[in-house]
């Protein structure tokens, strides 16, 4: 089972509608059973999962308490792909996500509150050792802040080519439990979902893959 966790230790980055336009983009794409895990204490994914008509992705409402127990029971059900929605500035359930994942998420708005945000988040990744990636999300087209933070995030890791804009499709899809990609598959913003997607699988595969070769390589060595 492959981990992915969005996270952001700033509010507002929207993290929770990202979360769950992957979630049902990775289905789309062939990656699935796919299951979400919803650590947010609001629990928007797990009300927007009890509208939709589909039967994918699975959404499962947890905590930090049952989160480890949560991502085994997860793959004991044959998922292959979790995705965990984390809360904003809960420090230990942050962490203890990004503990189990084996690629974590940031996104993050193009404004200068997000960005001073980002250290921590960063800091607290780097000390466990995970790759990460930034996703510049909520941006508005042709503003020089949006690539200003490009240029701003790049500079701590890796940053996702794709960069996904605020529309209003995003905020009324989820009304009902769909995603943009259910209500308009050719649209702008399914588009980029689609790319990031692509993107993010393809690190994400790597990921996994160096992760089991490398002890193999090391015996070689040895």
């Amino acid at each position: 089972m492959k981990i992915i966790a969005v996270l952001s230790q700033k509010g507002g980055s929207g993290k929770t509608t990202l979360a769950g336009h992957l979630a049902v983009q990775a289905d789309l794409a062939g990656a699935g059973p796919v299951a979400v895990l919803d650590a947010d204490p609001q629990e928007s994914l797990a009300e927007w999962r009890s509208s939709r008509q589909s039967e994918t992705p699975i959404v499962v409402q947890t905590s930090l308490w049952r989160l480890r127990g949560d991502v085994d029971r997860m793959r004991h059900r044959g998922i292959k792909l979790l995705i965990i929605d984390t809360p904003p500035g809960i420090v230990s359930t942050i962490q203890s996500a990004i503990e189990v994942s084996d690629l974590v998420v940031i996104p993050s708005r193009p404004s200068p509150h997000d960005l001073r945000a980002v250290g921590k988040t960063v800091a607290a990744v780097d000390g466990l050792k995970k790759p990460l990636v930034f996703v510049v999300n909520c941006a508005s087209s042709r503003a020089r802040i949006t690539s200003d933070a490009a240029v701003a995030l790049s500079q701590h890791g890796t940053l996702a080519p794709t960069i996904v804009h605020q529309r209003a499709d995003f905020a009324s899809s989820m009304i009902d439990g769909r995603t943009v990609m259910e209500m308009a598959r050719k649209s702008p913003s399914a588009a980029e979902i689609d790319r990031l997607w692509a993107y993010l699988s393809d690190r994400l595969n790597a990921q996994v893959h160096q992760t089991f070769l490398t002890p193999m390589q090391d015996a070689a060595v040895g």
